[in-house]
């Protein structure tokens, strides 16, 4: 019997299962259809087969990362959540998809992103603090750039930059694309009745991390919460397919500072240990380099570049999920 696909998602905060919207998305679509996939949640982008974040690694170790990509790989193995559904369904899912990344993914690249306050209080702080060292110095402001160029392509605008008149624009659209998703819901539990499909698993990605984070600049968040029945859309999925995350978010992350402190501060020889700390810590950046091709080797000898064994520590993140 084949081993089931791997998928390597960032993991979960806020009482969500990961704190990534395209992760969240693969996710949900995964829980709806029903998909047998290993889950490794982890924060070394480093550890995936793609070098990002999410990737799925298929029982024929092919590498998918884009949601998109995922999720088709997943109906040609029969996992559809979309398979109820009638044309004009189809296509509508299709309609709302197209724009959401036309009128809200601006908005929440901004909010998360460029939005100075809440990228230095809360969005860089949380890869910082969650990536392993040097990683946590350089890749948040890797990715912010990286999001900044996609919202310049979104935008249609190399020049674009932070500001009032922008994020009132951003904004604006966002609320928009709200109001007709709330409004297309209406009082129904999933957007095509009473089963989830591919646009739940799209909403649910782009708008959870809106309901759930603690943005200063929390505009956004305000208006999502006047629309009740999107905020329990979200709340309702949490609750039913992933209730553990949603349970056990606040106290994971409250109990493990002190149990990773101990564990390194009462060890004997503790300046060996910083020493050989920073020794795994410099290899694991190297890896991440050679992999996503920031350095490049073009004459080495046999075996140089052989790839490092899995590392053991990842089961501390890795979960086995059966839906």
């Amino acid at each position: 019997m084949a081993a089931p696909a791997e998928l390597f998602c960032w993991e979960g905060d806020w009482g969500l299962p990961s704190v990534s919207t395209d992760c969240l998305v693969v996710l949900a679509y995964a829980q709806f259809a029903g998909a047998p996939l290993k889950l490794h949640r982890t924060s070394s982008p480093w550890r995936s087969p793609s070098g990002c974040l999410p990737a799925l690694r298929t029982d024929q170790k092919e590498t998918l990362s884009r949601p998109a990509d995922i999720i088709i790989h997943l109906r040609k193995q029969k996992y559809n959540a979309d398979y109820d559904l009638s044309a004009k369904e189809g296509a509508d899912s299709l309609a709302f998809i197209s724009l959401m990344e036309e009128k809200l993914v601006p908005a929440l690249i901004y909010s998360f992103w460029i939005e100075p306050k809440n990228y230095v209080d809360v969005t860089r702080r949380w890869y910082a603090e969650h990536m392993p060292f040097p990683l946590n110095f350089f890749m948040p402001g890797r990715m912010q750039r990286r999001q900044l160029e996609k919202l310049r392509l979104l935008r249609g605008d190399e020049m674009l930059e932070a500001g009032d008149e922008l994020e009132k624009e951003l904004f604006r659209d966002a609320a928009e694309c709200m109001n007709l998703l709330s409004q297309r819901l209406g009082s129904h539990k999933f957007f095509f009745g009473d089963s989830p499909s591919s646009l739940d698993a799209y909403v649910f990605g782009h708008l959870a991390p809106v309901l759930k984070s603690k943005l200063p600049n929390g505009k956004l968040q305000q208006h999502l919460k006047t629309l009740d029945n999107l905020s329990n859309f979200c709340s309702n999925i949490l609750l039913l397919y992933f209730p553990r995350d949603g349970r056990d978010g606040a106290g994971q992350k409250a109990a493990s500072p002190p149990e990773a402190s101990a564990d390194f501060d009462h060890v004997p020889n503790k300046r060996r240990k910083q020493f050989l700390s920073a020794l795994v810590a410099l290899g694991a950046m190297l890896s991440y380099a050679l992999l996503t091709g920031m350095v490049s080797i073009q004459h080495v000898q046999q075996g140089a570049l052989e790839e490092p064994p899995d590392i053991q520590p990842l089961g501390n993140h890795e979960d086995e999920g059966d839906g």
